[in-house]
């Protein structure tokens, strides 16, 4: 038989979690938790991304990744020519190899879920 296996627990993280810069001087993004520890075959890892008024960010993803408009909007498109003005409670998917355009006209908090390693971003 197995021993039971512990949730772990973030409360009021959308509040109080600050990520760190990350590219331009607008661009933040920070993983809370992974399970790359526990499972290094098949990792996933999960926090917030935030970006403010400033450089657009362009990026291209290396694994796939779930997002969700927690607060504020984006602006946000694609190079087949998808582009959405994403508010509070939109979700998205973007598959691996995606290379996608994120601006805002004010700010945009999201939270992601990503099939990567901790800090692979």
């Amino acid at each position: 038989m197995s021993s039971p296996v512990a949730m772990t627990y973030f409360g009021k993280a959308q509040k109080e979690f600050k990520p760190p810069l990350i590219a331009n001087e607008n661009a933040y993004l920070g993983d809370i938790a992974s399970s790359d520890k526990i499972d290094a075959e098949k990792p996933i890892s999960a926090g917030f991304y935030r970006l403010e008024k400033g450089t657009p960010l362009v990026y291209t993803y290396t694994y796939h990744e779930m997002k969700i408009i927690v607060e504020g909007s984006f602006d946000i498109s694609d190079e087949t020519g998808n582009k959405v003005h994403a508010v509070a409670g939109d979700v998205f998917y973007f598959p691996k190899g995606a290379k996608i355009t994120f601006t805002t006209e004010d700010y945009g908090l999201a939270f992601y879920t990503g099939q990567r390693k901790e800090g692979a971003a």
